[in-house]
This record gives structure tokens, C-alpha cells and sequence, in this order.
């Protein structure tokens, strides 16, 4: 039990005033009138109102003295964290000349009349590089490859497969140039060969080679059913393509491989064809970030003292995981500086600043009087007169930036060629800087931590500082999951669900960039011989099938539309769960809980029938009708595509 903060006067308002009175009765009792509407009673209450505010400091001085030994223990605010994502700038139409976006162009929700547009702004230069046919080769599993261009040429139907379709076969196409993060236009034009094909799921993947491997394109759009119509094939490539020389031939490749097919799925019997293609590049996707750089501001000048601090014009700094450069000159050279957690370690001529991200604080080192009465320097000190400025910091962030796909939709840079903008998936990893009630929380038990990882607690403490984008986070101990002497830290990273609020299964999958972050912070500070592996965890699918009778005054639309969601929130690793933050670990699901959930519905008459099935959220498979999904101790839930009937009354 924590110790109990003193209240230092818990008088009120109303108690002082009758204190007062009482009072008055003793030392002139001659004054009987004791009504609000006496002028004197009002006097009374004047001074009642000021030292309630008194009192009110005077009560705020334990919190004052909790914070300033916050302080003394280096418990520092949290930064806002700002969402990153992708954001895909499409073409006009295929250009001839290189398109290029710049770093920092602006792109915005749309602003409505209650919510202000959430800007992002690319972080690096984005280079859309034209292209256009070079190669087009069939290579089989097994025999020789052969070139297909000629006859593409002379307007023939040219199988892209062997006459016997087998997994591994792959139609080539080389480009004039490499398109990394570009989106390819392929419009081709062909019959309907592939017989015994569902159009529908076709048994192709789509990859591009990266230098040293073929990586899988992203498939935005197939119109050709499987290479079986004419249509259009649009493909993101990935960042990493480059030209290289297949069957001795030099081109930038791309290339359509058949793959094994999962059980049920049709397969070619006979191999497509394609009479004419056509290839152009019509847009890019590049990374942005939900906040704003500033370059070259200038701080201000040094007065040649220790331990001077500045503020930069717009705190606060997100915490990016980027180091801070500031630099000081004399004339026209400027110097540069090393950020530090402290001073502890920095001689008197290491360039070494703190910065405080929350408050926009850049500090210089101090001078400490030792015991013999001397001075120490920790860190140099900037000459008199010399201009200090920051080289570049990013401000914005919080958790307004996680916006769903395709919310970013205005392009608020003018950029020559560019007709739309989008972003095709969420953007994540916002998080709003940490509140003095949550640093009074976390500063017993990072006192307790000092910054070294030994209990479970330790290891989820340090975690979330390291990813503040991770939404939740889950040790093993030792021995519980993971083999002796090791320990597995399980990361679900912050999603955001669609408008009717699922959530995609890939979200939740944290990306590598976090698991890295997360173990190489942790790895410096693990017992030594402790081994740490960063994963995320386990998601059983559920689906649930439920038929409703609704109320003869509700829609049925709409009826379906709220039990559809509810189910979606309830049934939610980071936000669903009986108290709504984010489903246990390990938490079975019951079929009767399900029922409540759906009973409890506005609009709902009966809950004619609820049926649960546990199902593979990577391949959609469903098991048999159960009453209790059973889950592993640390895995969480994810729901899989439910299905509600409501009955028309």
C-alpha cells in the first residue's frame, strides 16, 4: 500500500465562511445580521474565495515535491511519437520524363467542419521512373526458356506457360529501367486459354527482383482473371529493384510465377496466352511521417557560461529515434555537437548537449563544485558570441496520426503530373506525449528498474519506452513458453480498425523496424547469458455466425451493420475484451458471452441462433461449430469475418 499524501487543509469555501461567522458571533455580537445580502457578508466571502485558492496551493506542494524528485531521478516526459505510413502519389497519366517528389511535400485528410486536416509530409525524395517493354520471356520449371517478344510483336497468341502448366513456371518481363517503390502498369491483351482456372483466385504471385532475390510485388488491380482476358495488372514494385541478367539477357525483371495451389483451388490445365502488352510506370509510394521538419533554426547566442539552455520555437520534438544535431559557430564554419542522455560520462572539451523532446530544451554542460572546492566541466562550453542552431528536429505527432487507409486523400503541395493521392494502408505508431499523472505511475517502478531488465516487468517497462508505437506488450519469463534461460517478449503493434471497425490481420503483425528497435534496446540491458526473442503473438480466428430477429421499428440494414461492429470491438486484441482494453491473454471465448454481446443491442428482439467457429486468419480456413474456443496462455483473438442474418419481418 502506497504511503497517503498528506492533505495540508481541507477547509472549503462554505466551511470558512461559517468559521467567520461563528467567529463574529464571539467578537461583536451587536452584529446580528448574518444574510448574504449584508455588505459585510460579502466582504466575508471575498476573503473565503481567496484562501481557498490558498488552500489549494498550499495542497499542491506535495505533488510540486513528488515531481521535483521525478526530476532528481531522470523521469523525464515522453515525447509524442508520430505515425508513419505509406502514401501512394499517382500519375496523371505514364510520362516520359522523370517525376519526382520532393521530401516534405504535404498531404492532409480531409477537413470537415468539426475535425481540423491531419498533414503528413514525405520523408524522403520519391523518384518515378518511366519504363516501357524491353524483355518478355517464358521460362518453365524445367526445359529451356524462350523469347516470347518477337511473337508478342507479329500480333500472335504466345503461351506464357509450358503446354503441361507445373508450379514454378514464370513469364518474364524485363523493363528498360528499374522502378523501385513504383506502381507498373501492365495492359495486356490475351484469350481465354487458361482452362481449369478460377479467375478468381488464380494460383500466380507476382515479384520483382531486388539484387540479390525475387520479392513479391503488391497486387493492386487484375483485370485479366489469371492472365485469361484482356485487363490492366497493376503492381507495386518493392524498393529494392534493380537490373540484372536472366538467361543472358540484361533488363530490369519482373516476373509472374505459378505457384502451388492450396487445397480446392483450380489449377491451369492448359497454359494462358497473351497477344500484346504494354508497360508503364503511373505512380510511386513513399514514406510519410505526421509531423513537420524544421531545418537551420537558429537558437540563439551563447553567453560563453556552463550549463546554458535554449528552446526551440515549436516543441514539442517527436521522438523519431534520430539524434539530435546541433551546431554552434564562431564565423562561417560551423561545429557540430553530440546528443547525450547526461553529462555523467563527458569530459570538459566533449561537445555533448541534452535535449529535453518534451519541452524543446536543448542544454549544454554544467560545472560542478567537487569536495576539494574545485570546479569540474562536464562538457565544453560554446565561446561568447557564437550563434547556436539546430540543424533539423520534426514537430507534430500524437495519436490523431493513426488514420485508416485511404483517409489521406488531399494533396496540399503542388507537384506537376500528380492527379491523386492515397494512402493504401493505415497509418501507425502515433502516440500522445506522456502526462505528468502517467510519469507519477511509471516513476516507482523505472526507480525500481534502473534501467535494467531482470523481472517481466522490467523487460515490458523497457519495451514500451523503446516502441511507444507498440499498443500492447507481453513477457515470458523464463522457462514459461521459451526455453530455460530465455525469454520471449510478445509485440502487438497500435491498429487501426476501418470504419466498420475490423481490423486487418497484417496490421497486427509489428513490423521489423519495432522488433528491432525493442531487442537491440533490451539487449544492452539483459542479465548477461539471458537470451531475448522478439515476436509477435499467437491470433486464433474466431467467426461467428449469429441470426437476429430485430424490433418491428428497426432497420435491418442498420441492425445487421451494429452487430457486425459490435462483434468486430468485442472480439479486439488491442481494444475489445469485457473492459474494453484489449482481450486478455489467454481468455477462452464462450458462446454465451457472444449472445449477451448481440442481445444487448439496441434494436434486437431475440437472438434466434449464435454459432462460433475457430478459423485460420491466414488462409480463411474454419473448423468445426464449438461452444468454447480454447486459447493458448499468451495468445490473443482476432476476429474473422463474422456473418450476421437479421430475419425480415
Amino acid at each position: 500500500m502506497p504511503l497517503p499524501a498528506p492533505n495540508l487543509d481541507d477547509r472549503r469555501f462554505q466551511q470558512l465562511v461559517d468559521e467567520a461567522k461563528r467567529f463574529i458571533q464571539q467578537r461583536a455580537p451587536e452584529w446580528s445580521d448574518h444574510n448574504v445580502s449584508d455588505p459585510g457578508v460579502t466582504l466575508i466571502e471575498a476573503f473565503a474565495h481567496m484562501v481557498d485558492q490558498l488552500i489549494y496551493r498550499l495542497n499542491r506542494v506535495p505533488d510540486k515535491n513528488y515531481l521535483a524528485f521525478l526530476d532528481l531521478i531522470g523521469v523525464r516526459l515522453f515525447p509524442p511519437a508520430a505515425a508513419r505510413g505509406g502514401v501512394t502519389f499517382w500519375l496523371s497519366g505514364p510520362q516520359e520524363q522523370l517525376v519526382v517528389i520532393p521530401a516534405g511535400a504535404e498531404i492532409a485528410t480531409e477537413r470537415t467542419t468539426t475535425e481540423d486536416a491531419v498533414v503528413f509530409t514525405t520523408a524522403s525524395d520519391l523518384a518515378i521512373v518511366p519504363c516501357h517493354l524491353t524483355r518478355l520471356r517464358r521460362h518453365p520449371a524445367s526445359g529451356p526458356p524462350a523469347d516470347l517478344l518477337e511473337g508478342v510483336i507479329d500480333g500472335r497468341d504466345m503461351p506464357v506457360f509450358q503446354t503441361t502448366p507445373t508450379a514454378g513456371d514464370s513469364l518474364l518481363v524485363g523493363l528498360s529501367a528499374a522502378v523501385p517503390s513504383c506502381a507498373v502498369l501492365l495492359e495486356l491483351d490475351s484469350r481465354v486459354e487458361g482452362v481449369g482456372v478460377d479467375p478468381r483466385q488464380p494460383p500466380l504471385v507476382w515479384e520483382a527482383w531486388t539484387g540479390d532475390d525475387w520479392t513479391p510485388c503488391e497486387l493492386d488491380r487484375d483485370e485479366t482473371g489469371g492472365l485469361n482476358k484482356p485487363g490492366d495488372v497493376i503492381l507495386h514494385v518493392p524498393a529494392g529493384h534493380a537490373p540484372s541478367v536472366q538467361a543472358g539477357q540484361s533488363a530490369a525483371w519482373l516476373r509472374c510465377r505459378l505457384v502451388e495451389p492450396e487445397p480446392g483451388q483450380p489449377f491451369y490445365v492448359q497454359p494462358p496466352t497473351v497477344r500484346a502488352v504494354a508497360v508503364s510506370t503511373i505512380g510511386g509510394t513513399v514514406a510519410a511521417v505526421h509531423a513537420e521538419t524544421i531545418a537551420d533554426e537558429m537558437l540563439g547566442d551563447s553567453e560563453g557560461v556552463p550549463g546554458q539552455r535554449f528552446l526551440v520555437a515549436r516543441p514539442p520534438i517527436v521522438a523519431d529515434g534520430e539524434p539530435i544535431v546541433v551546431e554552434t559557430s564562431d564565423g562561417d564554419t560551423w561545429t557540430r555537437w553530440t546528443e547525450v542522455d547526461s553529462f555523467a560520462g563527458s569530459e570538459p572539451f566533449d561537445r555533448h548537449v541534452t535535449v529535453d523532446r518534451t519541452s524543446g530544451e536543448i542544454g549544454f554542460g554544467p560545472a560542478v563544485r567537487q569536495a576539494d572546492g574545485t570546479l569540474r566541466q562536464f562538457g565544453a562550453v560554446p565561446t561568447v558570441g557564437a550563434r547556436v542552431r539546430i540543424k533539423a528536429y520534426r514537430t507534430g505527432g500524437g495519436r490523431q496520426g493513426n488514420v485508416a487507409r485511404r483517409a489521406l486523400s488531399v494533396l496540399r503541395t503542388s507537384i506537376p503530373y500528380i492527379s491523386t493521392v492515397e494512402n493504401r494502408g493505415p497509418a501507425l505508431g502515433g502516440v500522445d506525449g506522456e502526462t505528468v499523472g502517467e510519469a507519477r505511475m511509471r516513476g516507482p517502478v523505472q526507480l525500481r528498474a534502473q534501467d535494467r531488465a531482470v523481472t517481466a516487468a522490467d523487460y515490458e517497462l523497457l519495451a514500451r519506452q523503446a516502441a511507444p508505437a507498440a499498443a500492447r506488450v507481453r513477457c515470458l519469463p523464463a522457462g514459461d513458453g521459451s526455453d530455460a534461460g530465455g525469454v520471449r517478449l510478445l509485440v502487438v503493434p497500435a491498429a487501426v480498425p476501418d470504419e466498420t471497425g475490423r481490423l486487418p490481420f497484417e496490421d497486427l503483425v509489428p513490423d521489423d523496424t519495432m522488433l528491432a528497435t525493442i531487442a537491440a534496446d533490451l539487449d544492452a540491458r539483459r542479465p548477461i547469458g539471458a537470451r531475448l526473442v522478439v515476436e509477435p503473438p499467437f491470433y486464433q480466428g474466431v467467426t461467428v455466425v449469429a441470426r437476429l430477429r430485430p424490433r418491428a421499428d428497426t432497420s435491418a440494414v442498420r441492425l445487421r451493420s451494429l452487430a457486425e461492429e459490435a462483434l468486430y470491438q468485442y472480439l479486439d486484441p488491442i481494444h475489445g475484451g469485457p473492459d474494453g482494453q484489449g482481450w486478455p491473454f489467454g481468455r477462452p471465448v464462450h458462446s454465451g458471452e457472444v449472445f449477451g454481446v448481440l442481445q444487448r443491442l439496441p434494436g434486437v428482439e431475440v437472438v434466434e441462433e449464435v454459432r462460433m467457429f475457430p478459423a485460420d486468419p491466414l488462409t480463411g480456413r474454419r473448423g468445426d461449430e464449438v461452444t468454447r474456443i480454447e486459447l493458448d496462455r499468451h495468445a490473443l483473438v482476432f476476429s474473422h469475418r463474422h456473418q450476421i442474418r437479421v430475419e425480415e419481418r
